[in-house]
């Protein structure tokens, strides 16, 4: 099947997403925020409901981050796009030949991802950016079926620890301990592992652009050119 029809497995689930309501909390803090708005973002039209995946369905990289930021991807539809982490993330993506330009400020600005798939452990964006539980098992129904239709898959990168236990449940491992560039190549895919690009993390230096860089090379390294 070819990969851009509106068919493709990976465009079916992203219908899924956008209209799913099983989590009524975050349903109502997606809409409340996109109401309510912030004053640098009054003149935007928000999304304000669960944010697709993004990127190539043909890809051979997989990218699982933690939740849309409520003024960021919650505000724009399109993962990691209009908020800091999502610029720090995408310059990374650039300078490693995965993103076609170095920012997302919306999601009809033209970026395009070159062999690398977006999604997050929650779709929806959370209050204090922090899912239940619950919030993140209800959730993981979608990231199975995307681990079945991504069937190219060379490696799993993933941005945290909530991300990495999201990723262990799906897959049903265990005994993986998170550390910034720790790689499990005994695992298929192997799964490497680095801090989430937040501010927290950046604007302390605790994830820092050469670490990322660094992550993402070694991911380039692994799946080839």
């Amino acid at each position: 099947m070819n990969c851009n029809s509106a068919e493709h497995p990976l465009h079916i689930l992203n219908r899924d997403i956008v209209s799913c309501t099983r989590c009524p909390r975050l349903i109502r803090h997606c809409r409340e925020v996109a109401a309510v708005k912030r004053r640098a973002y009054l003149a935007w039209d928000y999304w304000g409901k669960p944010v697709p995946s993004f990127g190539d369905p043909a890809a051979r990289l997989l990218i699982l981050g933690l939740a849309p930021a409520a003024h960021g991807a919650n505000r724009t539809g399109r993962m990691f796009t209009g908020d800091r982490s999502g610029d720090f993330l995408y310059r990374a993506l650039h300078r490693a030949g995965f993103a076609s330009q170095p920012d997302g400020r919306a999601a009809d600005d033209g970026l395009e991802l070159r062999d690398v798939w977006i999604t997050a452990s929650a779709h929806c964006a959370p209050p204090d950016n922090k899912p239940s539980p619950e919030e993140l098992g209800t959730c993981r129904r979608f990231l199975d079926r995307e681990l079945v239709a991504l069937d190219r898959l060379k490696l799993v990168v993933v941005l945290g620890k909530i991300a990495m236990d999201a990723y262990l449940a799906a897959r049903q491992i265990r005994g993986v301990r998170f550390g910034h560039n720790l790689l499990y190549a005994q695992l298929d895919p192997p799964l490497l592992c680095s801090y989430h690009p937040s501010q927290q993390n950046t604007s302390t230096g605790r994830l820092t652009e050469a670490m990322l860089d660094d992550v993402f090379g070694r991911a380039r390294e692994i799946i080839g050119t």
